[in-house]
């Protein structure tokens, strides 16, 4: 394995009465430079940036209003952006920022100089931190609950789910690995007593997508999302996990092919045919 991205979900970033889940976090960023100590390239996907503004404004809820959200990310960025730098400082480790919309994936001369750039960091042993751009990306934001299927299919992103799915993709990551609240997959509703992880899926199909339930709270992305992500990363052969961010030392773990949370394997779907 050479080359990794891992997606921090909201519900890591950030705890249930809304302020920074900061030992979480600093661990997390310990287990991403040890990796990276020991010669792996990670992108960072990170989510947290709106949650982290309405936190900074006293805010009880997220707002409704378009622009409002898109403030509130302004703000939560930077002090996002912060959070990463000194937790990274304190390692020895470069972090850098990397903010996209949808137009950075449509445009061919745009996307080759992200490609470009992401290379360049990488190689220099830099880790960069990518979010979606909500400060100026309408998108999603504005995106009524009630969208089709169809409509969804032809957004290139919608939330950071697909958008680390997409980059996994593009610059030939070998895993992309999917943090959050849960501890994967499950074959049934978690709420179930009875309820187990999936650990091993080769597709998927419209079974595993009935067992996707609702959104993951403050997060615009839910199970649902993932599972479109993991499909993306399948179809470009390549592996995903979906496992919960605090299991410790969980990324380690996970790269060193330990069974946690739900594993997502091209290798399945060759070995069935």
């Amino acid at each position: 394995m050479h080359r990794i991205v891992v997606k921090l979900g909201t519900n890591v970033i950030m705890r249930p009465d809304g302020k920074v889940a900061l030992g979480l976090l600093c661990g997390l960023v310990e287990q991403i430079a040890a990796l990276r100590d020991q010669g792996l390239e990670v992108l960072v996907v990170s989510s947290g940036a709106i949650g982290l503004g309405v936190e900074r404004l006293g805010l009880s809820s997220r707002p409704t209003v378009v622009a409002q959200v898109q403030a509130c990310a302004a703000i939560g960025q930077s002090r996002l952006m912060a959070l990463y730098g000194d937790a990274f400082d304190r390692l020895n480790c470069p972090i850098a920022q990397v903010l996209l919309t949808e137009d950075d994936f449509r445009d061919p001369v745009r996307y080759a100089n992200l490609r470009a750039t992401l290379d360049a960091l990488l190689t220099l042993g830099v880790i960069p931190i990518v979010n979606e751009n909500d400060t100026v990306s309408t998108a999603e934001l504005d995106r009524p609950a009630e969208d089709t299927q169809q409509e969804r299919s032809e957004r290139i992103f919608g939330d950071n789910d697909k958008l680390s799915a997409l980059l996994m993709k593009h610059i030939n990551a070998d895993m992309l690995v999917l943090l959050s609240d849960v501890d994967g997959l499950y074959d049934r509703d978690p709420s179930d007593p009875g309820a187990k992880v999936l650990r091993l899926v080769g597709s998927i199909d419209d079974r595993i997508l009935a067992l996707a339930q609702g959104s993951n709270g403050r997060g615009r992305g839910g199970m649902t999302s993932k599972l479109e992500s993991a499909r993306i990363a399948l179809r470009a052969g390549k592996q995903v996990v979906i496992a919960n961010g605090r299991t410790p030392q969980v990324l380690e773990r996970i790269v060193d092919g330990e069974a946690l949370g739900t594993r997502f394997s091209p290798a399945l779907q060759e070995a069935a045919r």
